[in-house]
């Protein structure tokens, strides 16, 4: 480039930023202001709801407090040897830092309060960003403004930005809609290109929820190479070596050297590292070689090349073709996954939750046809079928795990807002009621997921399933996790707790001992002695309390885990405690006797 289109490639990506910056900041501020509302009004405790938000604040004060840099292992979860847990320091550390800010102004309690505040929030500015930037590509300044709309009532419907969030979920959001936003720029530009492909790289490293998105991104960039030729280029190229470099930059930080060649689907571990490596080396050198071959010689060597790696992810991680938890025991699949809306198929939520189905599956299927009806008319054509394919695939994953739907709802803002705005102007031009008013009211209506979510709850359950709802949980477990109802668990002398798995994350946050379960598929050992505790008869779960060195007994019957066991298997321990008959190794611990936890001493 001579010196005259550098200060012009300069110049318009700072009017781009500008352009980008009062939007983006009114977004976040609107969507931050409204979930500190919320949480100031009805937050009752400084760590999110979510189990991962108190196992990820369990992991983050193992390693303030010493424990090593590679060491994952969760000591107190699981049998004698703890739980290996696979969860990215990547998200560790921003948050200790934060941690470690705050305290020099308050108590270890406060610094923790303040920083799961602040943290989620942060991410809104990354995330509208990305929001913003992906509506312009698809419908210029009115698609953007419209998408930043629905990307605040987006924020606000799920629970992955409120405060005290602080799961890698919210992360992986932003990452996604940043990697969609970079390989849709229009010029495919250097800054968007190495943002994208930094953006896939963290993606990675930090959970292996987003790698088929992130294959569909790497595939999209290529084969539009692979289209254009020269024209985009220069775009693959910094994809590609942007993506290799921020592998390394977190593979080999993030990894002992005596794991290099540890081989695990649901971490980013060397196998993963190498595919990816090789990926991004081979779109970069065909780039620069054959950018001026033939369309077809393009694509011929693309299929090569993708043909090699195909075969690599065979011999490497074979497993990792299919589900990382297809080989969970069938009794966790009945008593725990099943039971978990996140991780329910499609099938499994038309059984247990079909009023939920409309709010998941409903705005993508409708941004999935606007795709395709946008590309056949010839707008954005290359740009739509790139949201067609990824919000494709992320359905296709939520159709096995609910929890692949909050990208695709997250992605089908985009083209969604690219036709509402194009609606609007229509709207606007007629100037009166009409067609065009009625199309862009109706579209706005049902690109809103919440829309969706009370619609399926009237359609199920009725007036009342609303309400019924949303208080549910608070009446199922009746504040069991409560912190005042585990300090007399607390105060025992250090143990091991046999518990619901619901508990475990709690315990281990407001106690020092460990718990043999917890919701973690990495955790089936543990689960499973669990299970067959609180199923088996006095004298088999007497045995098996021994065998796993449990000192102490926690019973919630109002779990609804230890509900669903007490009635499936009368003879079991669960259904004697829950009939208050106490078996002769079991002591009560006294100052219990008004806790909705009822606490029992193992006698030796």
């Amino acid at each position: 480039m001579t010196n005259s289109q550098v200060v012009a490639a300069n110049t318009a990506g700072e009017h781009e930023a500008a352009k980008l910056a009062l939007p983006v900041l009114i977004a976040s501020l609107a969507a931050a202001f409204f979930l500190i509302g919320m949480h100031l009004v009805h937050g009752t405790d400084y760590v999110g709801a979510d189990n991962d938000d108190v196992m990820r604040l369990v992991q983050i004060r193992d390693l303030m407090a010493g424990q090593g840099w590679f060491d994952l292992t969760q000591y107190r979860l699981g049998l004698d040897n703890g739980t290996q847990m696979h969860w990215s320091r990547l998200i560790d550390v921003p948050i200790a830092l934060l941690i470690g800010l705050f305290s020099l102004f308050g108590n270890v309690g406060q610094a923790e309060a303040a920083a799961l505040f602040v943290w989620p929030l942060l991410l809104l500015v990354p995330l509208f960003v990305g929001i913003a930037a992906a509506g312009r590509n698809l419908g210029d300044r009115s698609g953007m403004l419209v998408a930043l709309f629905l990307g605040v009532f987006f924020v606000i419907v799920h629970n992955r930005f409120k405060p005290g969030a602080i799961d890698h979920h919210n992360v992986q959001l932003v990452l996604v809609i940043l990697m969609m936003a970079g390989i849709t720029d229009p010029r495919l530009s250097r800054a968007w290109c190495i943002t994208a492909g930094i953006s896939a790289a963290l993606a990675i490293a930090i959970g292996a929820e987003t790698i088929p998105v992130v294959i569909v991104v790497c595939a999209t960039i290529a084969v539009l190479w692979a289209i254009k030729g020269r024209p985009a280029r220069r775009g693959a190229r910094y994809f590609g070596i942007s993506f290799t470099a921020a592998l390394a930059a977190c593979f080999f930080p993030l990894t002992s050297p005596s794991a290099y060649g540890l081989l695990a689907c649901d971490a980013f571990t060397g196998g993963f590292y190498l595919l990816g490596t090789a990926g991004g080396v081979m779109l970069f050198f065909v780039t620069a070689w054959f950018s001026d071959k033939t369309r077809l010689f393009r694509f011929s060597a693309l299929a090569c090349g993708g043909a090699i790696i195909g075969v690599a992810a065979v011999l490497i991680v074979p497993g990792c073709l299919q589900s990382p938890l297809a080989d969970l025991d069938p009794l966790l699949r009945t008593m725990w996954l099943d039971r978990v809306t996140e991780a329910r198929s499609v099938v499994s939520q038309v059984k247990y939750g079909p009023e939920d189905l409309a709010g998941f599956y409903a705005v993508p299927l409708i941004a999935l046809g606007v795709c395709f009806w946008q590309a056949w008319r010839g707008e954005r054509c290359w740009q739509n079928l790139v949201f067609a394919a990824a919000i494709a695939v992320a359905f296709t994953i939520s159709l096995v795990q609910v929890r692949g739907s909050v990208f695709a709802n997250l992605m089908a803002i985009v083209p969604l807002a690219a036709i509402i705005a194009e609606k609007q102007v229509a709207y606007r031009k007629s100037n009166r009621l009409g067609a065009a008013a009625l199309q862009y009211a109706c579209l706005a209506l049902i690109s809103i997921q919440f829309v969706w979510a009370v619609a399926g709850m009237l359609a199920v359950d009725g007036v009342d399933g609303v309400k019924t709802h949303s208080t549910v949980a608070e009446e199922n477990t009746e504040d069991c996790a409560d912190p005042k109802n585990l300090r007399s668990l607390a105060a025992q002398p250090k143990g091991v707790v046999s518990a619901v798995s619901n508990l475990g994350s709690d315990i281990l946050r407001y106690t020092h001992h460990r718990v043999l379960s917890a919701p973690y598929h990495r955790n089936q050992s543990g689960m499973l002695t669990q299970l067959h505790i609180a199923m088996e008869s006095e004298v088999d779960a007497a045995a098996l309390i021994r065998e796993s060195g449990v000192t102490l007994v926690a019973f919630c019957p109002t779990d609804p885990e230890a509900r669903r066991i007490a009635q499936e298997h009368p003879d079991g321990l669960y259904a004697l405690l829950g009939s208050g008959r106490v078996p002769d190794f079991l002591l009560p611990v006294d100052d219990t006797r008004d806790n909705p936890i009822r606490l029992f001493r193992v006698v030796q």
